[in-house]
């Protein structure tokens, strides 16, 4: 970590720049916004202003005079001294640049800064926020003199630690990306709810479903990228749906979505109805499951279509549940009864799986592919794509499945 510091100094200078020119361009529209906000300024004493101005001409054009006077002078005696002049403009050029180099330096060392760091995962029992942050401090301390300010600093030192990867960055926005001015009442993070979305396929016309709605985080994201849709959500908590119902008005969403109170594991909705489920499965800690993940899951298979998906967020509790009961999963059959055909081993050969599912980046790829390969189909629910998630101090799962059939056939 102190390498990705002291090895490459030029990136950290070339991101400060970046950095810095952001903040001028966001302060140049602060000022635009405020000086268009003001557009008509108050008239007093017209006449006064247009006297002054005559007169500010009148200097001016006195001024000017004495200056070409003065230019001609210059001009001469430029002439008789000749190639001096030249020399000596160019040696006052040369200090003007060391002056601005070494003014830029200056403010390059009495910049402050600040070291943000989170740990997820096994490392996270191995190193303590703080260490890690020390580490990096120190190193950027040395290298480019900077100073540290816990409370008030100029700049903001981002690291994000797991198990697969190191994140070192500088936040762009003042204000986190998750924090959506439409939302009165935050859920599931933003930006995992729209991440969630962005991998369900949703199409114009679809019908989509959250069956644990929640406050409705996911649900209001999908509403606001893809409106031409038919949005319903599903909660046993009134006061989950009471916040939902809270957060749609406040979205101006409320006409979008349809909220309805019902268990998971009993949708009050026909088998094959749904085109797409977006959900993120309770992780226990708030809120608990009072039935096992795999018939909630089942529920799920029997309300959506052939050749639908479902999106999950899932915990690494109930990835290892589902790994260790999906080989002898049941399926359901269109009644939603148990049958006795053993469980569905039915799954896309690999040209349809690659088709399907796009690669993560190079740094994620591995991992995420092999989340993939551990998960065997769920009954007629065959899984597509898998991309592991922080969530802060611990990491999730998003798996993405396909119905390949109906369940009995």
């Amino acid at each position: 970590m102190q390498r990705l510091t002291n090895d490459d100094p030029e990136s950290w200078l070339n991101a400060i720049s970046i950095w810095k020119n952001l903040l001028e361009l966001d302060a140049k529209k602060v000022k635009l916004s405020q000086k268009n906000a003001n557009p008509l300024k108050r008239k007093v004493g017209e006449n006064d202003i247009i006297a002054k101005k005559l007169k500010t001409a009148q200097m001016q054009e006195i001024q000017e005079n004495k200056e070409c006077q003065m230019e001609k002078q210059i001009e001469e005696e430029t002439l008789e001294q000749g190639n001096f002049t030249t020399k000596r403009d160019k040696s006052q050029e040369e200090l003007q640049n060391d002056v601005a180099e070494a003014v830029d330096t200056q403010k390059q060392n009495d910049l402050t800064f600040r070291v943000s760091c989170r740990c997820s995962g096994a490392i996270a029992k191995t190193f303590t926020a703080q260490e890690v942050g020390r580490v990096i401090g120190i190193a950027l301390m040395k290298q480019f003199g900077w100073k540290a300010d816990l409370r008030n600093p100029n700049l903001e030192i981002f690291i994000h630690l797991s198990d697969i990867y190191c994140v070192v960055g500088i936040p762009v926005f003042r204000v986190p990306l998750a924090r959506r001015a439409y939302i009165k009442t935050a859920g599931l993070r933003s930006t995992i709810a729209w991440a969630m979305a962005s991998l369900a396929e949703i199409k114009a016309g679809a019908v989509v479903l959250d069956p644990m709605c929640g406050l409705g985080t996911i649900l209001l994201e999908a509403a606001k990228e893809w409106p031409d849709v038919y949005y319903m959500g599903a909660d046993v908590s009134d006061s989950q749906l009471l916040g939902a119902c809270d957060n749609l008005k406040a979205a101006g969403l409320k006409d979008k979505i349809e909220l309805l109170k019902a268990s998971v594991i009993e949708l009050p909705l026909p088998s094959e109805s749904v085109d797409t489920i977006i959900s993120d499965i309770p992780f226990g800690k708030k809120f608990k499951l009072g039935k096992d993940i795999k018939h909630i899951i089942q529920e799920m298979e029997r309300v959506l279509r052939v050749g639908g998906t479902i999106v999950l967020l899932l915990s690494e509790d109930h990835h290892r549940r589902l790994k260790s009961c999906e080989e002898s999963s049941v399926p359901l059959n269109s009644k939603g009864s148990r049958t006795d055909k053993p469980g569905s081993t039915e799954c896309l050969n690999p040209e349809e799986k690659a088709a399907i599912s796009e690669p993560a980046s190079s740094s994620f790829a591995a991992s995420n592919q092999e989340c993939l390969d551990r998960m065997p189909p769920f009954g007629s629910l065959v899984p597509v794509e898998c991309y592991r998630v922080s969530l802060g101090k611990t990491d999730a799962l998003i798996y993405k499945y396909k119905k390949s059939h109906s369940p009995g056939q």
